[in-house]
């Protein structure tokens, strides 16, 4: 029995397992299609347009990942096979496998259809290590649906992210509170989660390439250069990671953003650089039966000036398609530009639960 809803005791070393499916989409569709096996897929776009929402580890290979433009994935793997998404059977197999978590623990944080952090330190079945957990989980999970998960586990979150990629596909690492901060201090902070390619790029710039270059700079240095996320780095940088599995977490918007290698002065490239944005925050739609009624573009210039221009719909977006044309009415007018543009963001808000079963979403998308 778990006493405490929210959290374990502070005295005690929290057990948080993160798993995350392989390939997952693309994992999917090998598998219910057996042509597919041990071939490159991509799952969304188009040989001629669109961008690639998953591929499968074969694709990989190539350089072929997610977000990549369709015409990009196609270049570098000749052979690649695009499949039309699936969304109401990804959804399906999600469901099995959150049944499955949900034998061990009520303390489930999905993050999408294809990864969750669990807290296992208290858990149903009494099991007091971890990794045998984590075991066991993936074994019920392979033998429901026939797909590999992936595994971290450790005392916090953020370790617990990186420990399920130390040994993918189809494999389970562990960071003890021992090994945690060590491994932090070697690991270049571009593949720390949460640090994107533009931040990424500012702590280059300012010096830090790792977790110990980070390690070495005091709160205020991280608070003056990164705001609010300041804290979180300065705490990571040492293994230290105290937000808690949160069952019930709710998200007010979901956006993503890109910085630019080259600043960009017209439209078409300005689209082709937003479209796999438009991707990303349609994807986590899918993955968590949402919808949204508000679109923001975010657009910052050379000079770090930015505007924003938002539209909001009487009804929620139904499609990706319905999605880019409004991003394009919002994005039209800032060209032609007087000056570069370096950034581009998108963001949905105003966000509700999508009840609609799968087969009314496909008719109403036609």
């Amino acid at each position: 029995m778990i006493d405490n809803p929210d959290h374990a005791a502070p005295d005690r070393v929290r057990k948080i397992i993160h798993v995350d499916m392989d390939a997952f989409y693309a994992s999917v569709e090998q598998r219910d299609n057996p042509d597919l096996r041990g071939k490159p897929v991509a799952v969304g776009g188009s040989e001629a347009r669109g961008v690639v929402a998953a591929a499968s580890y074969e694709a990989r290979t190539y350089g072929v990942h997610s977000a990549m433009p369709s015409v990009t994935a196609k270049r570098k793997c000749p052979d690649l096979i695009f499949v039309k998404p699936r969304f109401d059977v990804y959804k399906a197999v999600s469901a099995q496998i959150r049944e499955i978590f949900a034998d061990y623990t009520p303390l489930i944080e999905p993050l999408s259809l294809d990864e969750a952090y669990l807290d296992v330190t208290e858990n149903l079945k009494g099991m007091e290590i971890a990794t045998e957990i984590a075991l066991e989980i993936r074994a019920r999970i392979k033998d429901a649906t026939g797909l590999n998960a992936s595994a971290g586990i450790s005392y916090n979150k953020f370790l617990a992210k990186m420990a399920s990629d130390l040994n993918k596909p189809n494999g389970q690492a562990v960071l003890t509170p021992k090994v945690g901060p060590r491994f932090v201090e070697t690991l270049p902070v571009k593949k720390f989660h949460g640090v994107g390619p533009a931040t990424a790029e500012k702590m280059h710039r300012l010096g830090i390439q790792n977790g110990a270059d980070l390690k070495g700079k005091d709160l205020p240095f991280l608070v003056e250069h990164f705001g609010k996320s300041g804290p979180y780095f300065y705490g990571i940088a040492r293994g230290i990671d105290e937000r808690r599995v949160k069952p019930d977490r709710v998200r007010k918007s979901v956006g993503a953003e890109d910085t630019f290698a080259q600043d960009i002065h017209a439209y078409d490239p300005a689209l082709e650089g937003i479209r796999p944005l438009i991707a990303k925050v349609w994807r986590y739609c899918e993955a968590n039966a949402i919808r949204a009624k508000t679109v923001t573009l975010k657009v910052k210039y050379s000079d770090f000036s930015q505007i924003t221009r938002a539209k909001t719909g009487e009804h929620p977006m139904a499609s990706a398609g319905e999605l880019e044309e409004i991003v394009c009415l919002l994005l039209k007018p800032v060209f032609p530009a007087s000056k570069g543009v370096r950034l581009l963001g998108v963001t949905l808000s105003s966000l509700e639960k999508d009840n609609m079963p799968p087969t009314q979403q496909l008719q109403l998308m036609l």
